[in-house]
């Protein structure tokens, strides 16, 4: 093996070792823009994709920002090219009614999608989101309360008062498995 081929099985675990974390943040991110789970993995595979590309001009404290900055504009991208938000596509697979959590999620503008599924589902910093997205923080504050209140009018109170909430929803973790 030579020095070359040393070098770059090297940077190829640091790569690995680096991303490989994120990888279950990035698809959950993915799942909620692209509302789809096959456009959600070709999205999060473009972005590890241009990420390794990338990665040795990465210079940060922190590599989930970079990286979720990265499927943000991959995401975006795809949509705009195949059209807004692919209208047909249902966020909410087999739900029974229309205040699950996925529905209320699914029926954000997407701006205020993401900066929820940052915060609540992949458990980001203010400041982090606001790498993510290139708004400041006081915007992704701003965006968040906006999101939680159109979640909690969205949700009929019969549901608050059955579950003892009576405000904003909050669901730490938003599975989508």
């Amino acid at each position: 093996m030579t020095d070359y081929d040393k070098a770059m099985a090297d940077r190829a675990q640091r790569f690995r070792e680096a991303v490989l974390p994120c990888l279950d943040d990035a698809y959950k991110f993915a799942y909620f823009l692209m509302r789809d789970r096959v456009s959600a993995e070709d999205a999060v595979q473009e972005c590890f994709l241009r990420a390794r590309r990338c990665f040795d001009n990465w210079r940060g404290p922190a590599i989930k920002p970079w990286l979720l900055a990265i499927l943000r504009n991959v995401c975006h991208a795809d949509l705009t090219r195949h059209g807004q938000h692919k209208a047909a596509a249902r966020l909410s697979d087999g739900a029974q009614d229309g205040t699950s959590i996925l529905r209320l999620l699914g029926a954000l503008p997407p701006q205020l999608r993401e900066i929820i599924v940052l915060r609540e589902c992949n458990h980001m910093s203010y400041r982090e989101i606001a790498e993510v997205t290139g708004v400041s923080p006081g915007a992704v504050m701003s965006r968040l309360a906006q999101a939680r209140a159109m979640m909690s009018v969205g949700r009929p109170a019969r549901d608050n008062a059955m579950q003892g909430q009576s405000g904003p929803i909050r669901q730490r973790g938003c599975d989508v498995s």
